[in-house]
């Protein structure tokens, strides 16, 4: 059952409309005025208006008071096409004209409601899926992170081309994402395309289509990415791969917003916003003649660098506790936590992977433990940190942090190595293999009497 607010003054249509909602809760007001003071302290699933004018800031005013996704209907004598063209183009959702059935109005205000149910079904299940587009969820512990979403939150409705940079695995598609998500294009098409993982010979058909029989196997007309999101967003990730034939032919999307088919001699126009990325440094590629200089100024109008999961350390743990929760949903396993000392070894990694990489390390040790805590013995991390190589004091810190945790450990468990064990979450044997390592004894044990 809905909550309907119908503004009518004539009885008649009153009892018509009546006739029609009776499956719902149906609620009169003979005026606008009368309506706007309801909305102000009342909320509808639908609202129903009859204007017998054909101004549409009526219309827009009304719209205005509503919340979000709350549809308007409109009901009029007026049949002049223009009349129904401003009142649509004023935010109703359905334009209906006197005389009218009670099953007409009954059958645009069920449409009307469920559309809405769904419209708040798609932002529902937007901000609880694993992929969030909210600004406000992203994991910005760090100053330099920070600031990368405060200056994508400003720039987000705007029309401006982004170019987005950093490390591969720092998130550039997910912000990208959440930029589309928060613009006034978000009701529009998102299309993502990897310019890297797509062979050279395929990708011009990817983005502008084809003609039927443009090559072999082309055996119909195929509507390429750049069609198909037209009044949405085109993320392309890792522009930097793209040849010169297409890096041309971007640049004129870019100032023409128009292009043709493969094969083909229309000229289709879209309407379009894009948001490239890369993990390239550009200006070595346009100094190098391999990146055209025009299409590097038209791509870098707002430019926003994503910082190295190294360099927002203060991330790391908010980061871990999340893909933990995320994995053993996706897994259906139960994990309490991390085990000590597992932290520490995050924040001292390289993180070559960045967030990509700390995501496949949780996941396989998701897969790979068997008790209740992500454990040091079930965390695997790739060795090639350049800068681990060159320098040995992380590696030092991490080893003092380790000895600190295992002392402390064995104090508090009064030197029962069985019960230290149980405290940081590893086997009898990794712990005995610790004590070795840091060549730690006590009075206590029996091998050292």
């Amino acid at each position: 059952m809905a909550r309907v607010l119908l503004v009518e003054y004539d009885q008649t249509w009153r009892h018509i409309a009546s006739e029609g909602l009776n499956a719902h809760r149906i609620e009169f007001c003979s005026s606008l005025n009368e309506a706007y003071k309801r909305l102000e302290k009342e909320a509808f699933d639908a609202v129903v208006v009859s204007i017998e004018s054909n101004r549409d800031d009526n219309i827009r005013n009304l719209k205005d008071k509503l919340p979000p996704h709350t549809p308007l209907l409109v009901v009029s004598e007026q049949t002049k096409t223009e009349t129904v063209v401003q009142a649509i183009r004023a935010g109703a959702f359905d334009f209906i004209v006197k005389p009218y059935t009670s099953s007409r109005i009954r059958i645009a205000v069920e449409q009307a409601v469920e559309n809405r149910a769904l419209r708040n079904e798609i932002d529902y299940l937007r901000r609880t899926q694993d992929i969030t587009y909210d600004f406000d969820r992203i994991i910005a512990a760090s100053p330099p992170m920070r600031k990368v979403i405060s200056t994508l939150k400003r720039i987000a409705d705007s029309e401006a081309t982004i170019l987005i940079t950093g490390e591969t695995g720092t998130g550039k598609s997910l912000l990208s994402g959440t930029v589309h998500f928060n613009s006034r294009r978000r009701a529009k098409p998102f299309i993502k395309i990897n310019c890297a993982n797509i062979p050279e010979t395929l990708l011009e058909s990817e983005l502008f289509g084809h003609e039927r029989g443009a090559f072999t196997g082309a055996t119909k007309t195929r509507t390429g990415r750049m069609e198909q999101a037209h009044g949405g967003t085109v993320f392309l990730d890792e522009i930097g791969e793209l040849t010169a034939a297409l890096q041309s032919k971007l640049l004129r999307v870019l100032e023409e917003k128009c292009f043709e088919r493969l094969g083909g001699n229309q000229t289709i126009r879209t309407d379009i916003r894009i948001i490239a990325a890369t993990h390239r440094n550009l200006e070595a590629n346009v100094e190098a003649g391999t990146f055209r200089e025009d299409l590097y100024y038209r791509i870098n109008v707002l430019r926003v660098h994503l910082p190295s999961l190294r360099e927002r350390l203060e991330c790391i743990e908010p980061l871990a506790d999340y893909l933990l929760q995320k994995c053993c949903r996706e897994l259906k396993r139960n994990f309490s936590g991390f085990a000590p000392g597992v932290t520490e070894l995050f924040k001292h990694h390289h993180w070559p992977g960045n967030v990509r990489e700390l995501s496949n390390a949780i996941e396989r040790a998701v897969l790979l433990e068997e008790s209740g805590r992500i454990t040091l013995e079930s965390i695997s991390l790739s060795g090639f940190s350049h800068k681990a190589k060159s320098s040995s004091k992380p590696l030092k810190n991490l080893e003092a942090s380790e000895k600190d945790l295992l002392l402390e450990a064995l104090e508090l468990s009064g030197w029962v190595q069985k019960d230290a064990a149980s405290r940081l979450g590893v086997t009898a044997r990794k712990l005995n293999y610790m004590i070795k390592k840091h060549g730690i004894t006590h009075s206590r044990w029996r091998k050292n009497r």
